[in-house]
């Protein structure tokens, strides 16, 4: 049987997004009730900012680097890095915040024979150098690619071909699952069968994703 792959990107994939998670958050931060407002894929016509985003008029760091701000300002704190507000709203308990489809498909995959990579554009500048420590299944992954430190992001295709390389497999034998539709357009276009992450629809993505790793 051909050695195969799945390639998975990581906040929206694997973690709930913080769209996702606003009553914690809010709970966290001690801020009341329904203050933050912004949905992004959830309610996009109200969040104008986020739509920015899928026209590809700013970067998604933009977005997140904004966001930071504003909800800093909001508890008094003067946020410049993305981590900052990842960290003391999600920080303390980091897997409550782990898709548990995610959890079950990583484990599947792994009993499949697959191997596991994540290619994510910013995993430790978003999350914290020590987030991956806190969460034992990373270490099931065989490869870890964060454009973090290189700086090469999706949909570059440097990024895919750095993780490629890595996984000494080719593309066509990898299953990539990405929830930014621009990022999967990119790994179309070096071979990688790429599956467009609904995070409306966790468990229908990631079946989709077994569907595709069981062909041959």
């Amino acid at each position: 049987m051909t050695e195969k792959a799945l390639i998975l990107d990581f906040g929206g994939v694997i973690s709930r997004t913080l769209f996702e998670t606003h009553a914690l958050t809010e709970h966290t931060l001690g801020l009341p009730a329904g203050t933050l407002t912004w949905r992004g894929p959830f309610d996009p016509e109200s969040d104008p900012l986020w739509c920015a985003v899928q026209n590809e008029e700013i970067e998604e760091r933009d977005y997140w680097i904004i966001r930071t701000q504003e909800v800093g300002s909001l508890c008094g704190k003067d946020w410049t890095a993305v981590s900052e507000f990842v960290q003391a709203s999600r920080g303390a308990e980091p897997a409550q915040f782990i898709r548990p489809e995610a959890l079950m498909t990583i484990k599947k995959a792994s009993a499949m024979g697959c191997r596991l990579a994540i290619l994510s554009n910013d995993l430790d500048l978003f999350y914290g150098a020590n987030f991956r420590n806190q969460l034992p299944f990373m270490e099931l992954f065989d490869v870890i690619v964060d454009g973090s430190y290189s700086n090469i992001l999706k949909p570059d295709p440097r990024a895919y071909q750095t993780c490629l390389d890595k996984l000494a497999i080719p593309a066509s034998h990898c299953v990539f699952v990405d929830d930014q539709y621009r990022n999967i357009v990119g790994a179309s276009n070096v071979g990688m069968q790429a599956l467009h992450f609904k995070v409306q629809q966790p468990k229908e993505s990631y079946q989709q994703a077994l569907n595709l790793l069981s062909t041959k």
